[in-house]
């Protein structure tokens, strides 16, 4: 697992960009599923058949979102200094410093222009990337051109550190997940989504498609655990959360209680998750079509938005338990 997840995070895939993770994922689930498919959205679409077809079979969508944060060019001065808009909620308390790839391969440091106030955060029209250009001509990327962060994965004990833990742990559970799960009584469709930083748009239109009866999220969540943090029960090493509310969604308490029985039963480690900031993909599936019940399996991540965000390898281990004995059972929502 943590091979591939050093993979997975070390590979660049910002909103709209996803295709080199796409790759990777495809390579992993080919033999793990019966079909698989891309969207016009750039949704890679993989089916799992019932292990027969009973009156409790559900049509079921799993979601996990590749996309990461990222930047995009949106000026180019004189001396070949970049101005750059955020793709997706980028954190102006982590950028300056901060390095970055382009998916051309050209690295750069972010920087800002002199601060009246140094003890205030710089908004992002202040701030630049330094490419070591003397000038446009010799800028090696141009208005359009998109670009993330640059750090590599590192392992601080249980402690795993990389960019783009979000989501990248939540496709790796999805895959893991498929590896361990040798038959369902459900049809389950595992969805690696696009473009959900910028508005669940990828969940959007795959759950249009699937038309699911059921919807489970993966995805990160915040935790409420280093110094002087909002006041919330996620911590890292304590378990999977099971999400009852964020910011876009209300999850289906049917769907809540289904979870917490398979954790319950399985003797699987997990947390109540009252998310106050952020959503996730649980959102778009909700509301395809005439409604669809959801819920949210989600990894604890400190330093969210950043470019070393932080999780606990207990709980990747313990969320690819509790979605694998979720799906080996029934559920009933009547």
């Amino acid at each position: 697992m943590k091979k591939l997840l050093k993979q997975l995070t070390e590979t660049f895939g910002p909103s709209g960009y996803e295709e080199n993770v796409r790759r990777i994922v495809q390579a992993e689930i080919k033999p793990l599923v019966d079909d698989m498919k891309v969207d016009a959205l750039g949704n890679l679409i993989a089916r799992r058949k019932p292990a027969r077809q009973t009156k409790d079979t559900k049509r079921i969508m799993i979601a996990a979102h590749m996309d990461e944060i990222g930047l995009i060019v949106s000026h180019v001065d004189d001396n070949g200094f970049v101005r750059f808009s955020p793709i997706g909620a980028a954190s102006r308390k982590y950028v300056l410093g901060g390095r970055v790839r382009f998916l051309n391969g050209t690295q750069g440091v972010i920087a800002s222009d002199r601060l009246d106030n140094v003890n205030e955060l710089p908004t992002f029209d202040k701030v630049y990337i330094d490419v070591g250009a003397t000038g446009r001509k010799d800028c090696p990327v141009k208005v359009g051109d998109v670009a993330a962060f640059d750090r590599s994965f590192t392992e601080l004990g249980n402690r795993l550190v990389a960019k783009s833990m979000d989501n990248r742990v939540g496709v790796l559970v999805a895959i893991e997940t498929l590896r361990l799960l040798k038959t369902s009584p459900h049809e389950l469709y595992f969805v690696f989504t696009t473009q959900e930083e910028v508005g669940v748009r990828g969940a959007t239109t795959s759950a249009y498609g699937v038309d699911p009866e059921v919807g489970i999220a993966l995805d990160v969540t915040s935790t409420g655990d280093t110094p002087r943090a909002l006041k919330m029960e996620m911590a890292l090493g304590r378990g999977p959360c099971i999400k009852i509310r964020d910011v876009g969604v209300i999850s289906d308490p049917r769907v809540v209680e289904w979870m917490i029985r398979a954790a319950d039963k399985n003797r699987i480690p997990y947390q109540r998750e009252v998310l106050l900031t952020g959503g996730s993909d649980a959102r778009a599936i909700q509301l395809t079509r005439a409604g669809v019940p959801v819920g949210s399996i989600s990894i604890p991540v400190r330093y969210v938005h950043s470019p070393s965000e932080m999780v606990d390898y207990s709980d990747l281990q313990n969320a690819v338990k509790l979605l694998t004995a979720l799906l080996r059972t029934p559920i009933d929502l009547g």
